[in-house]
């Protein structure tokens, strides 16, 4: 007696789900890995609206500067301690250095 294997609809099917199966898989783990990084951003950043306007308006706008080691910084018109007046960076520094640290002490 000779067997011989047929595809029939059942293996068909039995195939259909398998690779249906991957799918949901691989498009819940996809979702899922956006849920932890949207958590991960939202706890680094504060709250889910401050990694909703990172996104939104900060990396679109992200670029490598063209500064370089050594070379004076742009003029730039900046806002005085007291909140009213301006003055041009030039005007305070000279031909001192020039430190800006950006950051929070609180």
């Amino acid at each position: 007696m000779v067997r011989t294997q047929f595809s029939g609809p059942t293996e068909k099917l039995l195939g259909v789900a398998i690779m249906s199966r991957f799918w949901k898989w691989t498009l819940g783990s996809v979702v899922g890995l956006l849920v932890i990084a949207f958590a991960g951003l939202s706890f680094m950043a504060g709250s889910p609206k401050d990694v909703y306007g990172l996104v939104r308006y900060a990396l679109p706008h992200m670029h490598r500067g063209k500064l370089h080691v050594g070379e004076d910084a742009p003029d730039v018109k900046l806002l005085a301690l007291d909140g009213s007046s301006r003055f041009h960076l030039r005007e305070r520094t000279g031909s001192r250095p020039l430190v800006v640290i950006f950051g929070s002490y609180t």
